[in-house]
């Protein structure tokens, strides 16, 4: 990978979702980590809530944030081991119009690294919904930082080299000829 100096970054709007019964916004180390990470690389943040872990709350801000012009990723955080209580996979994919595999792989493979087998024990995943990303990480800190700095700021960094998610953006919803992605045409 590498940055193309000569294009413009583009700041893109990210929401953060932390999925937990038990955190608040001034103890949620997960989602101030995205937060930071996000604002530092010069994205914006367009929301910040936290959830409990309830698979219709979920999809109700999911859906929200979706249908949301002004929202053009969305990262959450949390809900996605084994538990009983761990429903934000479930919660979401069937939301997703495609899903993206790849996205799973390489957080375990960079995970894998930093923790061995350990690894297994995430459901991470991602996809597009009405032209909007939407990536779910674990509830740790390590691993927002992981996914963050690993995979997302490359990928939501117009500049970044072979390719990235940005520069398709406009074509994302295409085929419904919506006018989210600011391309498509009628």
């Amino acid at each position: 990978m590498s940055i193309d100096e000569s294009k413009q970054f583009i700041p893109l709007n990210i929401a953060v979702l932390t999925v937990s019964d038990t955190r608040s916004l001034a103890d949620d180390k997960s989602g101030a980590t995205l937060a930071d990470r996000l604002t530092n690389a010069g994205h914006r943040l367009a929301a910040r809530e936290i959830v409990t872990d309830d698979v219709e709350a979920i999809r109700a801000i999911v859906r929200k944030w979706i249908a949301d012009p002004g929202v053009d990723a969305i990262i959450t955080t949390g809900g996605t081991g084994f538990t009983g209580r761990d429903v934000t996979p479930e919660s979401i994919e069937p939301l997703f119009e495609k899903r993206m595999d790849g996205f799973s792989i390489a957080f375990h493979m960079l995970s894998h690294a930093k923790i061995g087998a350990s690894t297994i024990q995430s459901r991470a995943t991602a996809g597009v919904a009405g032209a909007t990303y939407i990536f779910c990480l674990p509830g740790s800190p390590g691993a927002c930082k992981d996914g963050w700095d690993g995979i997302l700021a490359h990928q939501l960094d117009y500049r970044s080299r072979p390719c990235n998610f940005v520069e398709i953006m406009p074509r994302l919803d295409e085929h419904l000829r919506r006018p989210k992605a600011k391309g498509a045409t009628a």
